[in-house]
């Protein structure tokens, strides 16, 4: 397939105006100039002439497709798995439309995630790329520990650990803290798992060549995670009982130890001064620019399914950033370039280059000068697969 148009962003914050992208199969083979990448197209060659930008397909870096979004999502988990399957699948789809390409599943029951994953690969699914996590580590009562997770114990905590990995896990999910999904379980702001257990599930987890995403809220948590050797500190909001308190020494532990950043932004952000205050919301918001100009490498991910969180909410979620003062060029890495690193996959996605997988994304306008170029979105393709309107 050849595809080409006004401009293409390939590396970061530069774009290649009036150029073509040539893909076979699932691969990209060939970004330059539109003259002379479409003499190299055979007649054969399918065409899709576009008169927007083409740049990487979205990475989502946390969502959970368990759960369906709406104000009482843990009550949608009284369907069967059957059910919940069907419903999962339709979120994928929804995830691709929306521009996302890949997405890491954080969380689930009885490894439903898996099958979604595994029916997107078999290509029985026209879905995002699911790189799941399976039931997430979380103490007897603690964090979503519906989803049938709870441990107790160092032995308890690798065999949970094992059991993902032979499902087909691609990461492993520990609550290192609380959350506000768990009505009855501990607060955001309270560690659950001791120094022990934490540092097992690690261990276990990198001898099976598998990374650690931890769930973390609360600053003890996360300095507990750092401790422990995590690989992503998910939502890393620094509570504490009275308030927030970013602790500097740990966050450069952040930064030195190559630990990145997956901030969990809802589309909705906008709404949340009047969830928690003026004051509140700002000091959240003052953190994560804290943490981006320390220069931690900071991801991007929405937290689908929790309340009030669809799973077309990426391109919506990353005007916060931009309202932080980043400029766009960083935001759009922060959504393809970077996660794909994370994730295990930069030599695989995330950047429109011959030798990578054909996960485009094609959007009206210019994303570089306007963020909501990304909510116009006219083609996906996927694993050299086009999706919608051409």
């Amino acid at each position: 397939m050849l595809i080409t148009a006004d401009r293409i962003l390939g590396s970061t914050g530069t774009y290649l105006e009036d150029g073509a992208v040539l893909t076979d199969g699932d691969e990209i083979i060939a970004v330059g100039p539109r003259e002379e990448i479409s003499r190299q197209a055979g007649p054969d060659v399918r065409r899709v002439e576009f008169a927007g930008t083409v740049m990487p397909g979205l990475i989502d870096a946390h969502v959970h497709l368990i759960f369906d979004g709406s104000p009482d999502p843990v009550a949608a988990l009284q369907n069967s798995d059957e059910v919940l399957l069907d419903q999962m699948r339709h979120r994928a789809e929804q995830l691709l439309r929306s521009g996302v390409t890949t997405a890491r599943d954080l969380g689930d029951r009885n490894g439903l995630a898996f099958r979604i994953a595994e029916e997107v690969e078999a290509g029985r699914l026209s879905g995002s790329r699911i790189l799941a996590a399976g039931t997430p580590a979380t103490p007897p009562g603690g964090h979503c520990y519906f989803l049938g997770g709870e441990v107790t114990g160092e032995k308890q905590v690798r065999d949970l650990v094992r059991r993902n990995a032979e499902a087909g896990a691609a990461v492993i999910k520990v609550m290192t803290s609380g959350g506000g999904l768990t009505k009855d379980g501990p607060r955001s702001w309270q560690s659950q798992f001791s120094r022990e257990e934490l540092q097992a599930l690690v261990e276990e987890a990198h001898s099976a060549g598998l990374p650690v995403a931890a769930h973390a809220h609360g600053t003890e948590a996360i300095t507990e995670a750092v401790d422990a050797g995590v690989d992503t500190l998910e939502h890393c909001t620094w509570m504490t009982e009275d308030g927030f308190d970013l602790r500097r020494d740990v966050l450069q532990r952040i930064i030195d130890g190559n630990i990145t950043v997956s901030t969990t932004v809802s589309p909705h952000w906008r709404m949340l001064p009047k969830v928690f205050g003026e004051e509140r919301a700002n000091l959240m918001f003052d953190q994560i620019r804290q943490m981006a100009d320390a220069g931690a490498n900071m991801i991007a991910g929405t937290d689908a399914g929790v309340q009030r969180t669809g799973f077309d909410g990426l391109p919506g979620a990353l005007t916060f950033y931009a309202h932080l003062g980043i400029p766009n060029s960083a935001i759009l890495d922060m959504a393809t370039r970077r996660p794909a690193e994370t994730l295990g996959l930069g030599e695989v996605t995330g950047r429109v280059a011959p030798g990578f997988r054909a996960d485009l994304l094609l959007v009206d306008g210019d994303p570089l000068q306007d963020l909501e170029a990304l909510q116009q979105v006219r083609a996906v393709v996927a694993d050299g697969h086009m999706h919608g309107q051409e």
